[in-house]
């Protein structure tokens, strides 16, 4: 059913939000107060023309979006798309019954993503269509850094190797890191070898494991290098990391003592320990031991202590808490609620939480007010330009 209609609002995931005979339909790429024409199928609206275009409405910067669904918001000027931001975060503290406001949003986009999944399918090469499971096959990417530019085409290359894969890009100091995941029978290394030298990768990893290596891939974290595992976390851009890498070395004030809580391979605790002595804590293990082999091979740091730990079934207690002045955490999208329960009844007096949900990040803070915890220097940084995502970092103390 097509019908022409106005949209109301925009909602947290980017869509216009129109109201079609009392019900609400979700129309990606549309703004607020467009009169638009739409094609509906549920709950769910496609844009089919824009027939009278909000002042908002900006020029998108590549020809993709639209179709891509890499990107929601290419469509809206900067003014209106900062205030989105600020919003995903405000709104949700709001949904927990706490006020308050972005006190900073900072653009950490810098010259891109350094990381990033392609898919490949039939010879074409990109990321999946809005709502869709069709591949929208892309020539460039313009959120990725530079290094990355032939991304498309080497993921094409594998996909002549091996058929249908995804593959995931990491830009190292030492080359690109690709790690492909496929089901294909034909994946082998003798199919895959020749892109090493083609392309000069790093490394080349299949379903996980080890396939080829001409480097080792580091990225620098302060003054230490990390060899980076197959499949860890690694934050979006490298201004995003240093961004958020400065507010925990400024939130951690005085401290003498800090134990750092999801604390991956280390881009906060090997910061850290250029001023005090770290306990860094984390379920992945080979995470764990990136981090300690960058600290033993790093001049001038202080003590770190890394202990691989399921905080999720198996937090640090209260009693265990009380053995430090500040803690320092950055979960995974669900939140640390378990972990935050014995924070929020632990001695402990300063909390710095960074977070990607805002959702969970809203929850986790409502549990350290109500446990006297004062929330301050609430900031946003945007490292994934053009998304309905948003990172979080606050500081809390009592």
């Amino acid at each position: 059913m097509t019908v022409t209609t106005t949209i109301i609002a925009l909602g947290h995931k980017g869509e216009g939000i129109a109201e079609v005979d009392g019900k609400r339909v979700f129309v990606p790429f549309a703004l607020a107060g467009e009169r638009v024409e739409i094609a509906i199928d549920g709950d769910r609206g496609m844009l089919v023309s824009v027939l009278e275009a909000s002042t908002e409405r900006a020029a998108s910067a590549c020809a993709h979006f639209g179709r891509c669904g890499g990107c929601q918001l290419q469509h809206l000027e900067r003014g209106a798309y900062e205030a989105f931001k600020s919003g995903l975060v405000e709104t949700a503290l709001r949904h927990q019954g706490i006020e308050a406001r972005v006190e900073r949003l900072i653009d950490a986009a810098g010259t891109g993503r350094r990381r990033a999944t392609l898919h490949v399918r039939d010879g074409q090469a990109g990321y999946m269509r809005q709502r869709s499971h069709a591949l929208e096959d892309i020539e460039a990417c313009p959120i990725l850094v530079p290094q990355l530019a032939r991304a498309p085409e080497i993921a094409r290359a594998v996909g002549a190797a091996v058929g249908e894969a995804d593959v995931a890009f990491s830009a190292t100091l030492c080359g690109i890191d690709l790690a492909v995941l496929t089901k294909s029978k034909r994946a082998e290394a003798s199919r895959l070898a020749p892109l090493m030298a083609r392309y000069g990768l790093a490394r080349l990893a299949l379903n996980g494991e080890l396939l080829l290596q001409a480097q080792v891939p580091l990225v620098a974290m302060g003054r230490a290098q990390v060899e980076l595992p197959i499949g860890s976390f690694l934050q979006a851009t490298q201004e995003a990391e240093e961004a958020l890498a400065d507010y925990v070395l400024a939130g951690i004030g005085k401290a003498k003592s800090v134990a750092d809580l999801f604390c991956g391979v280390g881009p906060f605790a090997l910061r850290v320990a250029e001023r005090v002595t770290v306990t860094a804590f984390d379920s992945d293990r080979p995470a764990v031991a990136a981090l300690e082999k960058a600290a033993r091979h790093t001049k001038g740091l202080k003590q770190i202590t890394a202990r691989a730990r399921d905080l999720f079934r198996d937090p640090l207690t209260r009693f265990e808490l009380d053995g430090f002045d500040c803690v320092v955490l950055d979960p995974p999208r669900a939140g640390a609620q378990v972990q935050i329960e014995e924070i929020a009844v632990s001695k402990v007096k300063r909390v710095v939480m960074v977070a990607c949900d805002p959702r969970s990040f809203a929850r986790d803070a409502a549990r350290l007010l109500a446990a006297g915890f004062a929330m301050r220097d609430l900031t946003a940084l945007d490292q994934f330009a053009w998304s309905n995502h948003i990172e979080i970092a606050a500081l809390f103390h009592r």
